[in-house]
């Protein structure tokens, strides 16, 4: 019988791939920096790229335990490792088209979501209903207004009023709306903040519905105080 000796020792073969691997990756960071001078100027892309980093350095340390060398396995892994690294290269290249792509989408999935495609911009999405919802923001409670042309004011529903905490047995219900049902009553009410993806206004006159709504509405006092907005299609198009 062939006598059982220790596994030999010597310098793991998975350490010599794993440094190759970093030398590789390191040289590809200078070809970069050298091609887009200034890519890295920014203490937020500084951050981006020691970010990036750490992942890869996480998801390539298992190469150092790699003691015998196989060489279909290694092309293997060396492709997969590759593909991972050039996959998070590209997603932090390109992460402001992503964040807009991922905007859309969600707008698709939720109607009501703002997709902020730039400063100043926000878009709607019409629903299934032919509206166009918006989900905001009053004195900090979460409310889903539906956008109304057709309003003068700014109402909230009682119900999105009571979450606010507004006391409603206190409000006076002076004003007097015509409505698709007749003559409604108001009260006048200001609110502290009010707030539609990244819009933001404060001391901000609304009125608070006497009657329950399906939904609170954001009427011409509030597209007043834009700059523009259009209707494309099936979006909305808010402009600060």
């Amino acid at each position: 019988m062939a006598p059982t000796g220790r596994p030999r020792g010597g310098f793991p073969f998975g350490v010599l791939l794993w440094l190759a691997l970093a030398i590789a990756f390191a040289v590809g960071l200078w070809l970069l920096a050298a091609l887009f001078p200034g890519s890295l100027s920014s203490t937020g892309d500084q951050v981006g790229l020691v970010r990036l980093v750490s992942v890869l350095v996480l998801i390539s340390s298992g190469l150092l335990f790699v003691r015998r060398f196989n060489f279909a396995a290694a092309v293997r892994n060396i492709a997969i490792w590759s593909g991972a690294a050039a996959l998070l290269v590209l997603a932090y290249t390109y992460q402001d088209e992503l964040r807009a792509v991922g905007a859309r989408v969600g707008a698709e999935l939720l109607p009501s979501q703002a997709a902020v495609p730039a400063d100043g911009v926000v878009i709607l999405t019409q629903d299934t209903s032919g509206h166009f919802y918006a989900g905001g923001s009053a004195n900090g409670a979460r409310v889903r207004f539906l956008v109304d042309t057709g309003a003068s004011d700014i109402v909230l529903s009682p119900r999105d009023a009571r979450r606010m905490g507004i006391d409603l047995a206190a409000l006076g219900y002076t004003r007097l709306y015509q409505t698709a049902n007749g003559m409604g009553r108001g009260a006048p009410y200001r609110l502290e903040r009010l707030s539609i993806g990244p819009f933001e206004f404060h001391d901000v006159a609304v009125s608070v519905n006497q009657a329950e709504m399906n939904a609170s509405l954001l009427g011409m006092s509030f597209l007043n105080r834009l700059s523009g907005f259009e209707i494309r299609g099936r979006k909305l198009i808010l402009r600060r």
